[in-house]
């Protein structure tokens, strides 16, 4: 495939078959809970060893990125949450639609460009597994405190990794006296993130969410990358 293809199209259950044996070359195929099928380029990480399936929302097609939309819309619904804040960048794709879905009016985002009205006591710093070496601060916009305050928020972020943009926002979010009833995403992506957030998120692991889940792969003696 080539790289512009990916994310574009949703296939039916069963059209791609998992290889525990040779592998995946190219793409993996990630499943909703009803069985579809969203094809994901395979990202080889710096060990040479290991590798994620990567998903990038704001190339997909309207279709998918609909889909992820309504998924995520489907999951959260009975957490009740009456305002969604999504998390910069490509997770603000996700908590607009998703907040459609939900019937929502707007959503809250967070941001990491710093307007001049902003307080510096309503930031943290913030990296993310895609750039590790790139430390921005993220803000939250002091006007959209009432918006958040005695709410039950939902939390977006497209892809959760590591959990280190998680964590940024769970801690801004908490001096600001604010605790999420659920955490939410297109993508959990393996399970690194679980224990980070886990530490500072007090509410039940089964509060953080994902429309797709991809494991970490491992290099197949055959070449192809399989589920570690």
């Amino acid at each position: 495939m080539q790289p512009h293809d990916f994310w574009q199209e949703i296939h039916p259950p069963g059209t791609f078959e998992r290889l525990p044996d040779e592998g995946h070359r190219g793409f993996f195929p990630a499943e909703f809970e009803d069985g579809r099928q969203l094809r994901l380029p395979i990202r080889e990480l710096a060990d040479g060893k290991h590798a994620l399936a990567s998903l990038i929302i704001n190339q997909a097609g309207f279709a998918v990125e609909e889909a992820l939309c309504a998924g995520l819309a489907e999951k959260v619904h009975a957490f009740e949450p009456e305002v969604v804040l999504g998390l910069p960048t490509l997770g603000l794709t996700l908590a607009g639609g998703t907040a459609k879905k939900l019937g929502h009016s707007r959503y809250v985002p967070f941001g990491t460009s710093r307007k001049f009205w902003y307080r510096e006591e309503l930031s943290v710093p913030m990296s993310s597994i895609t750039s590790p070496e790139q430390v921005k601060r993220l803000y939250l916009d002091p006007r959209m405190l009432p918006l958040i305050e005695n709410r039950r928020v939902l939390l977006v972020d497209d892809v959760i990794s590591s959990g280190r943009s998680i964590v940024a926002a769970l801690k801004l979010l908490a001096s600001c006296g604010v605790n999420p009833v659920a955490i939410g995403a297109a993508m959990l992506q393996s399970n690194a993130w679980e224990e980070p957030v886990s530490s500072i998120y007090s509410h039940s692991p089964d509060r953080v969410v994902g429309v797709l889940r991809t494991p970490r792969l491992k290099r197949a003696p055959a070449g192809g990358w399989i589920p570690e």
